[in-house]
Protein backbone atom coordinates (compact mmCIF):
# COMPACT_ATOMS: atom_id res chain seq x y z
CA UNK A 1 0.00 0.00 0.00
CA UNK A 2 1.09 3.56 -0.68
CA UNK A 3 0.09 6.35 1.74
CA UNK A 4 1.58 9.77 1.05
CA UNK A 5 0.71 12.54 3.49
CA UNK A 6 1.66 16.17 3.84
CA UNK A 7 0.59 19.11 6.06
CA UNK A 8 -1.20 21.83 4.09
CA UNK A 9 -1.99 25.48 4.63
CA UNK A 10 -2.07 27.79 7.60
CA UNK A 11 -3.38 25.11 9.97
CA UNK A 12 -1.01 22.32 8.94
CA UNK A 13 -3.90 20.02 8.09
CA UNK A 14 -2.76 16.57 7.02
CA UNK A 15 -3.88 15.60 3.52
CA UNK A 16 -3.41 11.96 2.56
CA UNK A 17 -3.23 10.25 -0.83
CA UNK A 18 -3.87 6.51 -0.59
CA UNK A 19 -3.34 3.87 -3.29
CA UNK A 20 -2.67 0.13 -3.53
CA UNK A 21 0.70 0.96 -5.13
CA UNK A 22 2.44 3.53 -7.32
CA UNK A 23 0.99 3.86 -10.82
CA UNK A 24 -2.55 2.93 -9.76
CA UNK A 25 -5.83 4.61 -8.83
CA UNK A 26 -5.96 6.51 -5.55
CA UNK A 27 -8.18 8.22 -2.98
CA UNK A 28 -7.51 11.70 -1.59
CA UNK A 29 -8.41 12.36 2.06
CA UNK A 30 -9.01 15.90 3.35
CA UNK A 31 -7.55 18.26 0.73
CA UNK A 32 -7.67 21.38 2.87
CA UNK A 33 -6.33 24.91 2.77
CA UNK A 34 -3.67 25.37 0.05
CA UNK A 35 -3.50 21.61 -0.62
CA UNK A 36 -3.84 21.68 -4.43
CA UNK A 37 -0.13 21.88 -5.23
CA UNK A 38 0.76 19.18 -2.73
CA UNK A 39 -1.91 16.90 -4.16
CA UNK A 40 -0.75 17.44 -7.73
CA UNK A 41 2.91 16.93 -6.81
CA UNK A 42 2.03 13.66 -5.03
CA UNK A 43 -0.05 12.38 -7.95
CA UNK A 44 2.71 13.17 -10.41
CA UNK A 45 5.49 11.68 -8.27
CA UNK A 46 3.69 8.36 -7.82
CA UNK A 47 1.85 8.32 -11.18
CA UNK A 48 -1.56 8.11 -9.52
CA UNK A 49 -5.09 8.62 -10.85
CA UNK A 50 -7.69 9.87 -8.32
CA UNK A 51 -11.11 8.24 -8.20
CA UNK A 52 -12.57 10.10 -5.19
CA UNK A 53 -12.05 12.63 -2.43
CA UNK A 54 -13.23 11.58 1.04
CA UNK A 55 -13.64 13.98 3.95
CA UNK A 56 -13.40 13.34 7.68
CA UNK A 57 -15.47 16.45 8.41
CA UNK A 58 -16.49 19.78 6.94
CA UNK A 59 -14.24 22.39 8.57
CA UNK A 60 -12.62 24.64 5.98
CA UNK A 61 -9.10 23.58 6.93
CA UNK A 62 -10.02 20.09 5.68
CA UNK A 63 -12.19 20.95 2.64
CA UNK A 64 -10.89 24.23 1.20
CA UNK A 65 -9.33 22.55 -1.86
CA UNK A 66 -12.15 20.08 -2.55
CA UNK A 67 -13.68 22.06 -5.45
CA UNK A 68 -10.45 22.53 -7.45
CA UNK A 69 -9.20 18.98 -6.77
CA UNK A 70 -12.50 17.33 -7.70
CA UNK A 71 -12.90 19.61 -10.70
CA UNK A 72 -9.42 18.96 -12.06
CA UNK A 73 -9.88 15.19 -11.95
CA UNK A 74 -13.68 14.88 -12.41
CA UNK A 75 -14.17 12.85 -9.22
CA UNK A 76 -16.84 12.90 -6.48
CA UNK A 77 -16.43 14.08 -2.90
CA UNK A 78 -17.80 12.02 0.00
CA UNK A 79 -18.90 13.73 3.25
CA UNK A 80 -21.31 13.02 6.11
CA UNK A 81 -24.68 14.76 5.54
CA UNK A 82 -24.52 16.66 8.85
CA UNK A 83 -21.34 18.45 7.72
CA UNK A 84 -22.22 18.97 4.08
CA UNK A 85 -23.44 22.56 4.62
CA UNK A 86 -19.96 23.57 5.78
CA UNK A 87 -18.55 23.40 2.27
CA UNK A 88 -20.81 26.27 1.22
CA UNK A 89 -21.08 28.10 4.54
CA UNK A 90 -17.82 27.79 6.52
CA UNK A 91 -18.60 30.90 8.58
CA UNK A 92 -21.67 29.18 10.05
CA UNK A 93 -19.52 26.18 10.92
CA UNK A 94 -16.74 28.17 12.59
CA UNK A 95 -18.48 31.13 14.14
CA UNK A 96 -18.16 34.71 12.97
CA UNK A 97 -14.84 35.53 14.64
CA UNK A 98 -12.98 32.85 12.69
CA UNK A 99 -15.17 32.68 9.60
CA UNK A 100 -14.93 36.36 8.71
CA UNK A 101 -11.13 36.18 8.65
CA UNK A 102 -11.31 33.59 5.88
CA UNK A 103 -14.08 34.80 3.61
CA UNK A 104 -11.94 37.21 1.60
CA UNK A 105 -9.30 34.55 0.95
CA UNK A 106 -11.30 31.43 0.05
CA UNK A 107 -13.71 30.43 -2.66
CA UNK A 108 -16.31 28.19 -1.06
CA UNK A 109 -18.90 25.84 -2.49
CA UNK A 110 -19.54 22.22 -3.40
CA UNK A 111 -17.96 20.22 -6.20
CA UNK A 112 -20.29 19.00 -8.94
CA UNK A 113 -20.67 15.51 -7.46
CA UNK A 114 -21.19 15.19 -3.69
CA UNK A 115 -22.05 11.85 -2.10
CA UNK A 116 -23.01 11.22 1.51
CA UNK A 117 -21.36 8.88 4.01
CA UNK A 118 -23.26 6.64 6.43
CA UNK A 119 -22.20 5.22 9.78
CA UNK A 120 -21.08 1.61 9.50
CA UNK A 121 -20.86 1.79 5.73
CA UNK A 122 -17.93 0.83 3.55
CA UNK A 123 -16.41 2.58 0.55
CA UNK A 124 -14.82 0.35 -2.07
CA UNK A 125 -12.58 2.73 -3.98
CA UNK A 126 -9.44 2.21 -6.08
CA UNK A 127 -9.35 -1.46 -5.11
CA UNK A 128 -9.34 -0.62 -1.39
CA UNK A 129 -11.97 -0.78 1.33
CA UNK A 130 -12.54 2.07 3.80
CA UNK A 131 -14.86 1.33 6.73
CA UNK A 132 -16.77 4.43 7.81
CA UNK A 133 -17.61 5.26 11.43
CA UNK A 134 -19.63 8.32 12.40
CA UNK A 135 -17.69 9.97 15.26
CA UNK A 136 -19.41 13.23 16.29
CA UNK A 137 -18.05 15.58 18.93
CA UNK A 138 -15.60 17.75 17.01
CA UNK A 139 -18.40 18.38 14.51
CA UNK A 140 -21.82 16.76 14.16
CA UNK A 141 -20.76 15.02 10.97
CA UNK A 142 -17.22 13.92 11.83
CA UNK A 143 -16.29 10.46 10.55
CA UNK A 144 -13.27 8.19 10.59
CA UNK A 145 -12.01 5.77 7.94
CA UNK A 146 -10.41 2.43 8.78
CA UNK A 147 -8.51 0.12 6.45
CA UNK A 148 -8.06 -3.52 7.50
CA UNK A 149 -4.77 -5.29 8.08
CA UNK A 150 -3.20 -6.42 4.83
CA UNK A 151 -0.37 -8.96 4.64
CA UNK A 152 2.39 -7.41 6.77
CA UNK A 153 0.70 -3.99 6.96
CA UNK A 154 -1.17 -3.24 10.22
CA UNK A 155 -4.66 -1.70 10.18
CA UNK A 156 -4.73 2.00 9.31
CA UNK A 157 -7.12 4.47 10.94
CA UNK A 158 -7.71 7.94 9.49
CA UNK A 159 -9.03 9.69 12.58
CA UNK A 160 -9.61 13.22 11.27
CA UNK A 161 -9.90 15.57 14.24
CA UNK A 162 -11.30 12.94 16.61
CA UNK A 163 -7.99 11.61 17.93
CA UNK A 164 -4.46 13.04 17.78
CA UNK A 165 -1.12 11.96 19.18
CA UNK A 166 -1.54 12.95 22.82
CA UNK A 167 -4.79 14.82 22.41
CA UNK A 168 -8.26 15.05 20.82
CA UNK A 169 -10.16 17.56 18.70
CA UNK A 170 -11.51 20.80 20.09
CA UNK A 171 -15.21 20.97 20.92
CA UNK A 172 -15.77 24.71 21.39
CA UNK A 173 -16.87 25.53 17.82
CA UNK A 174 -20.47 25.28 16.52
CA UNK A 175 -21.53 21.62 16.51
CA UNK A 176 -18.84 20.61 18.97
CA UNK A 177 -19.79 18.63 22.08
CA UNK A 178 -17.31 17.44 24.70
CA UNK A 179 -19.45 14.63 26.08
CA UNK A 180 -20.18 13.46 22.55
CA UNK A 181 -16.52 13.30 21.52
CA UNK A 182 -15.79 11.18 24.59
CA UNK A 183 -18.56 8.79 23.55
CA UNK A 184 -17.07 8.66 20.06
CA UNK A 185 -13.63 7.89 21.48
CA UNK A 186 -15.12 5.03 23.50
CA UNK A 187 -17.21 3.63 20.65
CA UNK A 188 -14.86 4.12 17.70
CA UNK A 189 -11.30 4.10 19.07
CA UNK A 190 -11.22 1.82 22.09
CA UNK A 191 -12.23 -1.37 20.21
CA UNK A 192 -9.36 -0.97 17.71
CA UNK A 193 -6.27 -3.16 17.97
CA UNK A 194 -3.20 -1.66 19.62
CA UNK A 195 -1.23 -2.15 16.39
CA UNK A 196 -3.59 0.13 14.45
CA UNK A 197 -1.70 3.03 12.88
CA UNK A 198 -3.44 6.36 13.52
CA UNK A 199 -3.13 9.02 10.81
CA UNK A 200 -4.70 12.17 12.23
CA UNK A 201 -5.96 15.40 10.78
CA UNK A 202 -3.09 17.29 12.44
CA UNK A 203 0.26 16.30 13.89
CA UNK A 204 2.36 13.13 13.76
CA UNK A 205 1.49 9.50 13.21
CA UNK A 206 0.78 7.36 16.26
CA UNK A 207 -0.84 4.03 17.18
CA UNK A 208 -3.92 3.08 19.16
CA UNK A 209 -1.71 1.21 21.64
CA UNK A 210 0.42 4.28 22.29
CA UNK A 211 -2.63 6.50 22.72
CA UNK A 212 -4.37 3.98 24.95
CA UNK A 213 -1.33 4.10 27.25
CA UNK A 214 -0.43 7.81 27.11
CA UNK A 215 -3.27 9.97 25.77
CA UNK A 216 -4.97 11.44 28.86
CA UNK A 217 -8.37 11.65 27.17
CA UNK A 218 -8.38 8.12 25.80
CA UNK A 219 -6.89 6.71 28.97
CA UNK A 220 -9.61 8.29 31.12
CA UNK A 221 -12.34 7.11 28.76
CA UNK A 222 -10.95 3.57 28.84
CA UNK A 223 -10.85 3.63 32.63
CA UNK A 224 -14.32 5.15 32.93
CA UNK A 225 -12.88 7.98 35.01
CA UNK A 226 -14.36 11.47 35.27
CA UNK A 227 -15.62 13.45 32.30
CA UNK A 228 -12.34 13.57 30.36
CA UNK A 229 -12.01 17.33 30.93
CA UNK A 230 -8.23 17.14 31.29
CA UNK A 231 -6.07 20.23 30.83
CA UNK A 232 -4.08 18.66 27.97
CA UNK A 233 -4.07 20.88 24.84
CA UNK A 234 -6.41 20.08 21.97
CA UNK A 235 -5.85 20.55 18.26
CA UNK A 236 -7.68 21.26 15.03
CA UNK A 237 -9.66 24.23 13.88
Amino acid sequence: MLIAGFPAGAWGTNCYVVAPAAGEECVIIDPGHQAVQGVEDTLRKHRLKPVAVVLTHGHIDHVASVVPVCGAHDVPAWIHPEDRYMMSDPEKALGRSIGRQLMGELTVGEPDDVRELTDGGALDLAGMRFSVAHAPGHTKGSVTFRMPEQADIPPVFFSGDLLFAGSIGRTDLPGGDHAEILRSLARVCLPLEDSTVVLSGHGPQTTIGRERATNPFLRDVAAGLGDGSTAAPRRGM
